[in-house]
């Protein structure tokens, strides 16, 4: 228990360096600019403590969901000291104006691709994928359970066929296996000589292998178990890529990748998952794929630390970077994107007027895009009222 309230409060803890990462990025990149920064807090609601170095105030704010760094003069609509007018926001160049508003996502991007950094290099990164890799090669394939020994003229099929360890499956009988299950179940529906398509270094090869078939012993979803014949080569999976620090860069970068598409799938099919929160407060069962606020995220992360699953408590700590990360720069006010949207609509509409020989636009009427703020701030608003309703009555727990 005690283990669980630590790993809870680290998680958290880890979330508010997060945060205050996000808008050291906006304050570090404005004041490179030449930028008027006159606030750097963490935090909402009333002040609980500050300091002041040279014209900014850094402090420290009640209410723990978020921080602000206020820049002189962020929208032509701000009230501007003449004398700081040089230095205001909406007086840069543009592409300073887009660099300042998208430092905050950079940060998290960063800061996710060192979590996956340290964990491959420390402690390997998942097969995300579920990629058909191999991990090991069994000395014979036999029924039974795996650990029986092996009896005299025990079949070896991927022995037989030279098959090593991080070798990748990708076809049976011409049939292709993207993921480790497919291998199982093509390669379970086959029995006697069968081609196999194996990525070795960048090559595909192609060997033969005599399919036995062996009873295994599978458990139904009642409880039960019963006994199948299935075919079986003898490999084990690699669920599981381990590096050095030097390949740690590489395996990073390339999860990276992998995160991202996983993210912006995550964030298309969001609206679909929030049924499900409903659905959960009113005491259904709650969907183990629905989101979840940081309030449950904490929560996976105490459960994580109490079963020593720290791979999974940084993992889950790099993929809410990420989200957050591409969700800010969403094309949507009040958000970071929303902002940059409206900066780079203001440059092209700026640069079509020049082309037709008349003078650049006023800057953007932030007032008459109030009601749209204001509905995304509602939207938002009651989006993370039902997560964290949800994290609190149903929470999604670690087994």
């Amino acid at each position: 228990m005690v283990v669980n309230i630590l790993g809870i409060v680290l998680f958290a803890l880890l979330i508010g360096i997060s945060i205050a990462l996000h808008e050291f990025g906006h304050l570090l990149t404005a004041k490179a600019f030449g930028m008027k920064v006159t606030r750097y807090f963490i935090g909402f609601g009333p002040k609980i403590w500050s300091f002041r170095k040279g014209e900014t105030e850094y402090g420290l704010k009640a209410i723990p969901a978020g921080g602000f760094c206020e820049i002189t003069g962020m929208t032509a609509l701000d009230e501007v000291n003449p004398v700081d007018a040089p230095r205001a926001f909406y007086k840069q160049a543009t592409w300073k104006r887009v660099v300042v508003l998208s430092a905050g996502s950079i940060t998290h991007f960063i800061v996710g691709f060192v979590v996956l950094y340290v964990m491959a290099a420390t402690m390997g990164l998942p097969n995300l994928k579920g990629e058909p890799v191999i991990a090991s090669v069994s000395d014979c394939v036999q029924s039974g359970p795996a650990t029986d020994a092996c009896v005299p003229g025990a079949p070896a099929p991927a022995k037989a066929a030279g098959i090593r360890p991080d070798d990748q499956i990708i076809a049976v009988a011409g049939q292709a296996t993207p993921t480790w299950t497919d291998l199982l179940e093509k390669t379970q529906a086959r029995s006697g000589p069968t081609e196999f398509t194996v990525l070795r270094d960048g090559e595909q090869l192609k060997v033969t292998m005599d399919v036995p078939k062996v009873t295994r012993e599978y458990k139904k979803a009642d409880g039960s178990t019963e006994k199948r014949e299935v075919g079986a080569i003898g490999v084990g999976w690699r669920s599981n890529f381990e590096y050095n620090p030097l390949t740690a860069v590489g395996g990073a970068t390339a999860f990276t990748g992998t995160m991202f598409a996983n993210t912006w799938e995550g964030l298309l099919r969001f609206p679909e998952k929030i049924p499900a929160v409903i659905k959960a407060i009113g005491g259904g069962e709650r969907d183990l794929e629905s989101p979840v606020s940081v309030v449950g995220a904490s929560r996976l992360g105490g459960d994580a630390a109490e079963q020593g699953l720290w791979q999974f408590f940084l993992l889950m700590l790099a993929g809410l970077n990420f989200f957050v990360g591409v969700f800010n720069l969403l094309p949507l006010l009040p958000l970071d994107g929303g902002h940059i949207a409206v900066n780079l609509y203001e440059r092209v509409r700026d640069w079509l007027r020049k082309l037709r020989g008349k003078p650049a636009g006023g800057p953007v009427n932030y007032l008459r895009l109030l009601p749209l703020t204001y509905f995304v701030i509602f939207i938002g608003g009651g989006i993370t009222l039902l997560t964290v309703t949800a994290d609190i009555v149903n929470p999604i727990r670690l087994p």
